[in-house]
């Protein structure tokens, strides 16, 4: 099956691979690494104590138990999962999920507490590079196109827009093969 998306055709430079520390804008000391097992329930406690109105998209999903289920996707086999750690508490998770063509739908989370700080960016370019390094080339993700900050700090990155046909911007980045 081809791919019915569009990548633009150049692909983006480098991105820094796991594991990257760097103190943010408040001072905070932060490292950003790949997902391991251990990490879920810091991560589903990041979830949980997610401010609502700073869902997108429906998602993250509200509740314990939803919230699981729905990690239980994104965290299968063939994804790539990066979590920003702070004091030992996740702050922050971006993931590229394999997609049924042959690229990867990214999505990016920061609490709420977080928010601001530079770790976004940090987060974004590293779960990059990890996929990178993974041999992920294709990556693709919609965004709310209310949503200014996300949209510049995916065009920050190289994203380009692919689709503006409705409320929701598609964007796509092609990566270099390491």
């Amino acid at each position: 099956m081809t791919s019915q998306r569009t990548y633009p055709e150049t692909a983006a430079g480098s991105f820094p691979v796991p594991p990257v520390t760097f103190t943010d804008r408040e001072d905070r000391s932060i490292t950003v690494r790949a997902f391991e097992s251990e990490d879920l329930p810091a991560l589903v406690e990041m979830y949980d104590g997610f401010d609502p109105a700073d869902r997108a998209q429906g998602i993250p999903p509200i509740g314990e138990d939803r919230i699981r289920n729905w990690l239980d996707h994104l965290l299968e086999e063939g994804s790539k999962n990066v979590v920003a750690v702070s004091d030992e508490a996740v702050v922050g998770h971006a993931t590229l999920v394999e997609d049924d063509d042959d690229g990867y739908e990214l999505a990016i989370f920061v609490h709420q507490d977080f928010q601001g700080a530079g770790i976004g960016t940090r987060l974004l370019r590293t779960l990059l590079g990890y996929g990178q390094s993974e041999g992920v080339e294709k990556v693709w993700l919609t965004v709310e196109r209310w949503n200014r900050p996300a949209v510049k700090l995916y065009e920050k990155v190289g994203f380009e827009t692919t689709e503006a046909e409705s409320f929701e911007l598609e964007m796509a980045i092609r990566l270099s093969p390491e």
